[in-house]
């Protein structure tokens, strides 16, 4: 019962800790600014120009589609940021030297980048229904929260996975901003995944926010819990492979680098 009580301790204590090294050196309203005015300048690109192309009967599907796709920010920058930033601040020789569960302390990163990449999502959605006329009417707003829920989730596996090739390499944002917008692709964020080559359907499926955003786009038309469960089922599946891909990962740098001295070496 002690040991449980520890972990959960240490998991909380890293998850804030870590969130609040993050964004430490930030004034609320950039935080704000980051939290509100990127998601809308998103969906007002990717909206409009949407509809330029097709017409604006597709409004919805492009409003959904972006809206979800915010949670990468969190899941993907935030993420590699707050696993990264152990290596970059000194600290991560005292993350390995000590005794604690490697599991605990590298789930603890993904806690709060979920609620902050789920808060996101949530604004995101705000800004669909008040500037851009989207209707929720039909739509089970307790499964919408589960599926946007689930899709942070899924995001923040991979950016766990992320996160780790930060440890061992120096220009890890390049590698970010290629996945970032990989997904506006892959993802069916801004296209029909069923009008596109067989090749990208593949990549698609094996990448997260595809199901999770096909789930919401169902919802949104009026679909049911039960209907989308299959899809939301497979996206936190998708994220599970990632997260424990990223684990093992991490697992691996440390053994390495403790052979080699090299920590703390870029």
């Amino acid at each position: 019962m002690k040991t449980l009580s520890d972990n959960l301790r240490l998991f909380w204590q890293g998850a804030l800790l870590s969130y609040i090294a993050l964004f430490h050196w930030m004034r609320p309203i950039q935080y704000m600014a980051s939290k509100i005015i990127m998601p809308l300048a998103q969906m007002f690109f990717f909206v409009y120009l949407g509809t330029f192309a097709t017409n604006a009967g597709n409004a919805t599907f492009y409003i959904v589609g972006n809206a979800l796709q915010i949670a990468a920010v969190s899941g993907i920058y935030g993420m590699t940021m707050s696993i990264g930033g152990d290596r970059d601040s000194g600290t991560l020789g005292y993350i390995l030297g000590t005794p604690a569960n490697r599991l605990v302390v590298f789930m603890g990163r993904a806690f709060m980048n979920i609620l902050d990449g789920a808060l996101g999502v949530v604004i995101a959605f705000f800004w669909g229904v008040v500037l851009m006329g989207l209707d929720l009417s039909n739509t089970s707003l307790p499964a919408l929260a589960l599926t946007i829920i689930i899709t942070t989730i899924s995001t923040c596996g991979l950016g766990l996975l992320m996160g780790c090739l930060s440890l061992i390499t120096v220009n890890v944002m390049f590698v970010n901003n290629f996945v970032y917008f990989l997904l506006l692709i892959f993802s069916g964020a801004n296209i029909q995944l069923d009008q596109v080559p067989a090749w990208v359907q593949a990549t698609s499926s094996v990448l997260p926010l595809t199901r999770g955003i096909s789930a919401a786009r169902l919802l949104v038309q009026g679909a049911s819990l039960a209907e989308v469960m299959p899809l939301l089922l497979g996206e936190l599946a998708i994220g599970l492979v990632y997260s424990l891909l990223g684990y093992l990962l991490f697992a691996v740098f440390e053994v390495e680098a403790k052979k080699r001295g090299t920590l703390e070496v870029f």
